[in-house]
């Protein structure tokens, strides 16, 4: 059994450009807490091995997603969950005065940033490279 309290600083940034803050790990999963900061815009990926699910829990936002069977725009706010299965394109933005905060389950776990490949998307980055600023 694991019971931890959440992190005061991000652990780290996303492939994307997230601050991220670790919260669970599993064998057969992570979660973990995202924010981006108002105006960012991430950078667009695709996983290779990894499924996700996302569950907003304050600000705004819009993530753009593509698979096979085609491509959408879904607005992000508080209480909207969505799912990026594996091979599915994706980029998402914070579009509020706020940060956008959500919550992030990754199956199976993350097995690091080499999991994620850059792409062309809708929307020009912003977001900053490298690690948070501590």
């Amino acid at each position: 059994m694991q019971t931890r309290p959440f992190p005061p600083a991000p652990d780290a940034r996303s492939p994307a450009g997230a601050e991220i803050r670790y919260l669970m790990e599993g064998a057969t999963g992570n979660m973990i807490h995202s924010t981006v900061p108002p105006g960012q815009v991430n950078r667009a990926t695709v996983h290779a091995t990894v499924s996700e699910f996302w569950h907003v829990l304050s600000g705004a936002g819009e993530i753009w997603r593509r698979d096979g069977a085609g491509e959408e725009t879904t607005i992000l706010e508080p209480g909207v969950t969505i799912d990026i299965p594996v091979g599915t394109a994706f980029q998402y933005r914070c579009t509020g005065a706020d940060p956008l905060r959500f919550l992030c389950v990754s199956m199976p776990p993350w097995p690091g940033d080499a999991e994620a490949t850059l792409i062309d998307g809708p929307w020009t980055p912003t977001a900053p490279e490298g690690r948070v600023a501590s």
